[in-house]
């Protein structure tokens, strides 16, 4: 019987696929550090080109500051300016409204109402009268509703009152804001307003005249 010893071809192959493993590790270690330095090299190139761009950006700020700073100083005085305004608005409003809150309401008081008190606080108006019955004083609360002058006009109640010149009146109070025309915007030139005429056929209104009526032509 022949005997073969396999042992040597065993060993050679054993080598040979060790050599092949070795390889294969070394070619991916190769291709490993060639992609790490290829990503290296792009990171590098967009931290040069993002620093480039830095650099310009600062010049063009630099080159531009003069005038940034007149747009700021600008600025600043604009605003100064427009707070100097409204410093002037809100003093022509608080010398002017007390003048043209009378006005409105001798504009809208209608005839047989008449105004006995009105009151301010700030920017809230109290208002007194007395009226020949309760559509008149409807009338009144909504040509004050109708006003540019006024807002949140509300009726706080009425009540008989004794007899006038043998007539019997409704005492009435209500209460409003006051606020500028411009604040509030027109819902309708003369809404609400009930006038009458006098015999020279111009439109007249009823107001209150030292604690009687009175009529303003």
């Amino acid at each position: 019987m022949i005997e073969i010893n396999l042992l040597p071809v065993r060993e050679a192959r054993r080598r040979a696929d060790l050599r092949q493993q070795v390889m294969q590790l070394v070619l991916a270690m190769i291709l490993v550090v060639t992609g790490i330095a290829y990503a290296h090299s792009r990171i590098t190139s967009e931290i040069e080109t993002s620093n480039r761009r830095i650099m310009q950006m600062e010049a063009d700020i630099k080159q531009f500051q003069p005038q940034l700073d007149q747009v700021a100083a600008f600025r600043k005085k604009k605003a100064n300016l427009e707070k100097k305004i409204d410093v002037i608005d809100g003093l022509d409003r608080a010398r002017s409204g007390p003048v043209r809150m009378l006005d409105e309401l001798a504009t809208h008081t209608p005839e047989r109402l008449w105004l006995t008190g009105v009151n301010t606080a700030g920017s809230k108006v109290s208002i007194k009268g007395q009226s020949l019955d309760n559509e008149l004083v409807a009338v009144l609360l909504h040509a004050l509703g109708e006003s540019r002058y006024f807002e949140n006009v509300d009726l706080e109640g009425t009540e008989l009152g004794g007899n006038k010149d043998g007539l019997k009146v409704v005492n009435f109070k209500l209460h409003a804001n006051l606020v500028a025309p411009k604040s509030k915007k027109n819902k309708g030139k003369g809404a609400g307003k009930a006038k009458g005429k006098g015999k020279d056929g111009k439109p007249k209104t009823t107001a209150m005249v030292d604690g009687e009526p009175g009529t303003k032509g």
